[in-house]
């Protein structure tokens, strides 16, 4: 069973930095695209970050130069190291896994971050 669990969320500083990590079970992460999403109550969810398997990095426009993506296949784990964050950060962050075995995509629990002072 494909299980993907967030961790790394938490309050912080406006200026000061988050580690997030998603970490995948089901031997899929691999052979996967992997992907950062957030939402704020009342919006739609939207896209962060994006990894896919061969390494293509692309990066929502508002996160461009503060936060960076990586993957560890061999843990398991995609991260997502976010500097500079702002209080329009602030949002439950998502990991995201397609894999083309399979139709529909894997998301995980979610992960909140605070941006405050």
């Amino acid at each position: 069973q494909v299980q993907l669990v967030e961790s790394g969320g938490g309050l912080v500083q406006p200026g000061g930095s988050l580690r997030l990590s998603c970490a995948a079970s089901g031997s899929i992460l691999p052979t996967s695209d992997m992907g950062w999403y957030r939402q704020v109550p009342g919006r739609q969810r939207e896209l962060v970050a994006t990894i896919t398997r061969g390494g293509t990095i692309t990066y929502a426009d508002s996160v461009k130069g503060r936060f960076t993506v990586s993957r560890d296949n061999a843990k398991s784990t995609v991260n997502l190291q976010m500097n500079s964050l702002e209080p329009e950060d602030a949002a439950v962050y998502y990991c995201k896994a397609d894999h083309p075995r399979h139709t529909s995509p894997f998301w995980g629990q979610g992960t909140q971050v605070t941006v405050s002072s």
